[in-house]
């Protein structure tokens, strides 16, 4: 496994050395990030610059080339403006999964409201229901479905904010703060990132339901109509 500090020192040598001032922020996210990264993990990296152009993404690039494992380096790179100005859902995420290196991310999640959690939730929600019906019809794939639990643990965190007002980070934390169907989705979820056996009727089906419980939730939130307040 990379040593993650000693590469993190060289990183940051050479993005002064390539942008010098122009760097606003530097974070790191991902299992790295979260303490719990394993052989497989790559290195999810955040740098925002006062502004981005090509020519920048460019010279980012080339400067990866220069560092050992560039194969694991992966991650977001952005201009202030424009992270600055971001959709507030995605900012969400984004913001509380970074561990900041150089910088700070306060500003940002200061003018996150309530409304932004739930919209990440739906989203993420969303998407899960799409993915699920999709892969169960067309794809039937087992690779698919841990992906999608792995979508979902990344949207477990937003429902267990949404419900404590605090953001659990490693797996380990995240598993402690959950009960009930979430609990079993996280398991299942941990059971698969660990070589576990795809149950794929049973997992894609526990999947869909929770995905559609929390669209409903989140939808009747704001004022659109719930499940018992159908029209038809």
């Amino acid at each position: 496994m990379i040593g993650i500090d000693a590469w993190l020192e060289k990183f940051l040598q050479a993005l002064e050395k390539t942008f010098g001032e122009r760097v606003w922020f530097v974070g790191l996210q991902g299992s790295y990030g979260r303490g719990d990264a394993t052989e497989a993990s790559d290195v999810d990296l955040v740098v925002i610059l006062d502004e981005l152009s090509v020519s920048d993404v460019r010279a980012y690039g080339a400067m990866l080339d220069t560092l050992p494992y560039r194969e694991k380096a992966c991650g977001f790179l952005s201009g202030k403006a424009e992270i600055l100005n971001w959709e507030p859902s995605d900012l969400f995420q984004f913001c509380h999964d970074t561990r900041p290196i150089r910088g700070s991310l306060d500003g940002l999640l200061k003018k996150l409201g309530s409304d932004a959690v739930d919209r990440a939730i739906r989203t993420g929600a969303c998407n899960l229901y799409h993915g699920c019906v999709h892969n169960m019809l067309y794809e039937k794939s087992e690779e698919i479905l841990r992906e999608l639990y792995k979508s979902a643990s990344f949207l477990l965190r937003a429902v267990c904010f949404r419900r404590t007002g605090r953001y659990a980070g490693p797996e380990r934390e995240l598993l402690e703060a959950l009960g009930g169907r979430e609990r079993v989705i996280l398991e299942t979820f941990l059971s698969l990132k660990q070589g576990g056996t795809a149950e794929f009727e049973k997992m894609s089906g526990a999947l869909f339901v929770w995905a559609k419980k929390w669209i409903e939730e989140t939808g009747a939130s704001d004022g659109l109509p719930g499940p018992s307040d159908d029209p038809g």
